[in-house]
């Protein structure tokens, strides 16, 4: 095993040794390209990273900022934020769940084929909290919902295919660091077992062109290659219209306020979630971030490459369209943008060319969210002071000086472990005393 792979092992020691062995190579110039939507293997990352490797690949590919966002789950935040530290890279910690928006229950958002559910987020988490507090219980009940989601689901699938029926805990929890299992790791789970069931390949393959009801040659061409298999297997599994699939109810996901209000009583920052803009949900997009900001919302995430880096040029050129209207927009609302590619499939890049035609026209829009996320992680965790907390709103009379602020604070140099240890020794009125100084430095 390479010191590199090691930062994917399920071992936090060997990993932190890993990290520290090459935080000593040398490293490349800090560019302007960010990623701040990544997940890791806490939820699901489909090369396997964990934090750590996340934060080694984004300092060795010379990126500006990188953000750590996994489902569900806060489980690599200290990782993260250390490596980061460790490495000099600017770093924030998001969270992303899907929600109930009552006002949109007769609409698709950004979760295909699911009117009224949406896709959302918190941005900038940076402290951890008492075992029995809210913000801790908070995080309890993302966890134990998807939990009981990717329980029912294995139930409503498993007597359908019976000859590959898996268990939760056996067979889909050990995919995960920390058991926070994930509708794709469900996927993983089916397709290893299909594996260990039939060993001979043409069984393998009249298998899942059963299942699937493709041709045997279809069949075996899409086995072949991993990613067109894990979606086509989710789509006829999980998906709406597959076999396990059950239409989402109100019940079924947190109420788009109750995880708003969470998120904001953490000290992060609420994030909407922007999918297209071709549902009919998003069809109005200044509509729907105003009814998603008079809840909370006050920033938004979008996944730029599934705007632009399209085949067929009509589907690129609509889709491109409706994200330069959303950026137009969000820009307008003075809502930071946070930006990212996921890597939760394989195929997807590594980080967004924000040089690329496509990108360039927002690329100072999309370095200004990203450099806002970092400034408030950093003032959240050494200052106690946050983009949404009644100091910042008390000092501020617009969004857009509020906005200059963190983002000037994004922009400084790259944090070390030293200065994050004076920092932390300051006490929180000298360490926000030390950031306003130092940004005019």
């Amino acid at each position: 095993t390479t010191t590199i792979e090691k930062l994917n092992s399920f071992d936090p020691s060997e990993r932190s040794s890993a990290l520290e062995t090459l935080a000593k190579s040398e490293l490349p110039p800090l560019g302007t390209n960010v990623n701040m939507h990544l997940h890791s293997f806490f939820s699901y990352n489909a090369e396997g990273y964990s934090p750590s490797r996340l934060a080694w690949e984004a300092r060795n590919a010379g990126m500006y900022a990188a953000g750590l966002c996994d489902f569900d789950v806060l489980d690599g935040q200290d990782e993260f934020l250390n490596a980061g530290l460790t490495l000099g890279l600017r770093t924030s910690i998001n969270v992303e769940t899907r929600a109930y928006v009552t006002e949109y229950a007769e609409h698709e958002i950004s979760s295909p084929g699911e009117p009224g559910v949406t896709y959302i987020m918190g941005g900038g988490f940076a402290k951890a909290f008492p075992e029995d507090s809210p913000q801790m219980k908070g995080q309890a009940d993302l966890r134990n919902g998807a939990r009981r989601r990717n329980v029912e689901l294995i139930d409503r699938v498993n007597p359908k295919i019976a000859d590959i029926a898996i268990s939760y805990e056996d067979d889909v929890v050990p995919l995960t660091p920390t058991g926070a299992a994930t509708e794709r790791h469900i996927i993983t789970a089916y397709i290893n077992k299909a594996k260990s069931v039939f060993e001979d390949s043409d069984k393998l393959t009249a298998f899942w062109s059963d299942v699937l009801g493709l041709s045997p040659d279809d069949t075996e061409a899409m086995i072949a290659i991993l990613p067109n298999m894990e979606e086509k297997v989710r789509a006829k599994l999980v998906k709406s219209g597959g076999l396990g699939y059950q239409q989402p109810s109100p019940d079924t996901f947190p109420s788009a306020e109750d995880f708003l209000n969470w998120i904001a009583s953490c000290g992060a920052i609420p994030m909407i979630a922007w999918l297209d803009g071709t549902t009919s949900g998003e069809s109005d997009p200044k509509a729907l971030l105003e009814c998603l900001r008079s809840k909370g919302g006050a920033a938004l995430n979008i996944i730029p490459d599934r705007n632009w880096n399209i085949a067929d040029p009509d589907t690129k050129a609509l889709k491109l369209g409706k994200l330069n209207d959303i950026v137009a927009i969000a820009n307008d609302m003075d809502l930071p943008i946070n930006i990212g590619t996921e890597m939760n499939k394989l195929g997807l890049p590594f980080l967004d060319d924000l040089d690329c035609d496509a990108l360039r026209p927002h690329k100072e829009i999309f370095l200004s969210g990203a450099k806002i996320m970092v400034g408030h992680t950093l003032l959240l965790r050494y200052a106690d002071y946050s983009y949404i907390g009644n100091q910042a709103k008390a000092e501020f009379s617009t969004v857009k000086d509020k906005n200059s602020f963190f983002e000037a604070v994004g922009g400084l140099k790259p944090m070390t472990l030293v200065q994050a240890q004076e920092l932390s020794d300051m006490g929180s009125d000298k360490a926000l005393e030390w950031f306003r100084t130092t940004i005019f430095l």
